[in-house]
């Protein structure tokens, strides 16, 4: 029996990775992300797809871990004095979103008819937004550090400490919860604050010694089993004092964010972070009851909708009414229309008390965990739907009726060098770029700048291609510069083209183009760098100018081979830094080997090495 039930735990734990495995893969190809992929797997092999799972409640739980794991590794990459100067946001910005929406979705409630203390409930518990998907799509999209992934973060903070006043309140609204005591409520508020309090002082003057003392005992799986007891520990601090796990891993990150422990903690943690992370999502996909869905199916798509179009237009109003812009506003409102996680411990502190039954609590959370499964498509819409943002020129000159003797095209680090020569010997440079940002520093530095994209024809011609002695292609971009390059020989043939090259397979084709001049952008600073480690070693300056010949000579005979011949070919002029075997017996054979045939014989008269012969 012990045998089957292991067997059966081992078919569950497979099927878990396999559908992460298969899923993900399928999804980030079709771009729908990771996140959906995940859902749509554990819905798949949840109770109500082929059920290899009937209790999904058992993984959520654990499966919890990783959104605590992942609000650990966020804390340590903000320091205590980065959180602090978030202090407006989360407190300002974020109690202000989160008092506005909870006022639309509690309307919502009461338009339908329901009681004020559902519809308060039930709006509530929307209002928390999925820290997992949000966190994780930030990070999908590299915005987490940016200015408007910094204030979602604040947002999503404050939302962490609003489960406590919530719960508080389910207490207050359930049937004779009017019954408590102002005493019991203080009580309770202390206990959340003792907890923070307790927690913020350990980890200023204990974790550091702390992990000092392991490190010095030199056991890498102590000090993993250590990161792991932080973690967990702080999240049961919290948890015990009715806040939620996440913040006390926050918090524990925070505290550690600043020691020299920093790198080897995230490195610890991130695995079981990612695996949990994946799971939480695979347990909310099991989660969903497809039976309440098809029962109640119009009750619940018209507050999926009703629920996330309100609560989106009350994060893009305060979101406008705080001087945000409106792409920012639009894309935080899509980012954060859905319900949360934390919706779930709120409904079933609900149900415990009698503010709603058990049918209500399932209605609500397929309600919750349709809305996350709505956000991946939502922010595809979206992308798709809404425009690119366009530059403001202001300030900026175009590029129009220019006439210097040399045009430089791309005016980045590459370009602002080679125009120094240029301009130190008083020759007339004009110069143009299509980044607004990067014109407008450089006019900062003395620089003359025009707005123009090298990529077209007319503005070539505007910004005096036809005019000009030369043409310098700076840009950064291999595509552009190729493209450029054919532009100005098709139109100007006679004029002389200098460009600068990405990499080989780039240079290659600048020269095909017919350019008169190319340069990989490494190149001469990579001679100049590997010369200098020779001299370094003590080679003497002689011998390393020939050593570098050497090199520009092999590199222009590949150069010259791969032109004729293709970009794989000239590897016999690399040295590399693998030497070639030469197979040999293991032992001598007694007597030497003989031909039996004479193709045989002439193989191996081949094989035979030349004699030196005297005088040679």
């Amino acid at each position: 029996m012990a045998a089957e039930a292991s067997g059966s735990d081992l078919i569950q734990v497979v099927a878990l990775l396999a559908a992460g495995v298969v899923a993900v893969p399928i999804f980030k190809r079709m771009g729908l992300g990771s996140i959906l992929g995940y859902l749509a797997a554990g819905v798949v092999i949840g109770p109500f797809g082929i059920r290899i799972f009937s209790e999904s409640e058992a993984i959520l739980h654990v499966a919890e871990l990783g959104v605590v794991m992942f609000l650990f590794i966020i804390g340590l990459e903000m320091q205590p004095s980065r959180l602090w100067g978030l202090r407006r946001e989360i407190f300002g910005l974020g109690a202000l979103q989160v008092g506005v929406c909870a006022v639309l979705l509690t309307l919502v409630g009461l338009a339908g008819g329901f009681p004020i203390a559902q519809s308060f409930v039930a709006g509530a518990g929307f209002v928390l937004t999925s820290t997992a998907i949000v966190m994780q799509l930030l990070e999908e999209r590299g915005e987490m550090a940016s200015p408007k992934g910094q204030r979602i973060v604040s947002i999503l903070l404050l939302e962490d400490l609003a489960i406590v006043p919530l719960l508080a309140l389910v207490a207050f609204l359930a049937p004779g919860g009017a019954e408590m005591t102002l005493q019991q409520r203080l009580t309770e508020v202390c206990i959340g604050l003792g907890a923070i309090v307790g927690l913020v002082v350990a980890g200023r003057y204990l974790l550091n010694p702390f992990f000092r003392i392991l490190a010095d005992a030199k056991a890498r799986e102590v000090m993993t089993a250590a990161a792991l007891l932080v973690v967990l520990g702080s999240a049961l601090v919290m948890q015990l004092s009715g806040l939620s796990m996440a913040m006390g891993a926050f918090l524990a990150g925070v505290l550690l964010s600043e020691s020299t422990f920093r790198h080897q903690l995230e490195a610890d943690i991130e695995p079981f972070r990612g695996i949990l992370l994946g799971l939480f999502f695979l347990a909310v996909g099991m989660s969903l009851d497809l039976h309440v869905v098809v029962d109640n199916w119009r009750l619940v798509a018209i507050y999926v909708v009703a629920y996330m179009v309100m609560k989106a237009l009350g994060i893009y109003l305060v979101a406008r009414v705080l001087k945000s812009g409106h792409r920012e506003a639009l894309e935080r409102a899509v980012f954060m229309a859905q319900g949360g996680e934390f919706a779930f411990v709120l409904y079933s502190a609900a149900a415990a008390v009698g503010i709603i039954d058990s049918r209500a609590n399932a209605t609500l959370t397929a309600i919750i965990i349709i809305s996350m499964v709505l956000t991946p498509l939502a922010i595809i819409a979206l992308k798709y739907l809404t425009p690119r943002d366009e530059q403001s020129l202001e300030g900026v000159d175009i590029a129009e009726g220019l006439t210097g003797s040399v045009l430089v095209i791309g005016f980045g680090r590459f370009g602002q060098i080679a125009s120094q020569p240029l301009l130190l010997r008083g020759i007339d440079v004009s110069i143009i770029d299509n980044d607004v940002e990067m014109i407008q520093a450089a006019a900062d530095f003395g620089f003359k700048v025009y707005y123009g994209d090298g990529t077209r024809l007319d503005i070539l011609r505007a910004a005096g291609a036809g005019r000009a002695r030369a043409v310098l292609i700076c840009v950064d971009k291999p595509d552009a510069a190729v493209r450029i390059a054919e532009l100005i020989k098709a139109e100007f043939p006679l004029l002389t083209v200098l460009a600068r090259a990405y990499d080989r397979g780039t240079a290659l084709s600048l020269i095909r183009v017919g350019v008169d001049f190319q340069l990989r952008e490494t190149f001469e600073s990579a001679l100049v760098f590997g010369g200098s480690a020779l001299e370094a070693l003590g080679i003497e300056p002689e011998d390393v100018a020939d050593v570098i010949e050497d090199v520009r000579r092999r590199d222009n005979d590949r150069f010259e081979t791969q032109l004729a011949e293709g970009i794989r070919a000239g590897r016999r002029f690399l040295r590399g830094n693998i030497g070639t075997p030469i197979p040999t017996p293991l032992a001598p054979p007694r007597r030497p080997g003989q031909a039996l045939n004479e193709e045989t014989a002439g193989v191996l008269n081949k094989s035979e090495p030349a004699q030196p012969e005297e005088g040679r």
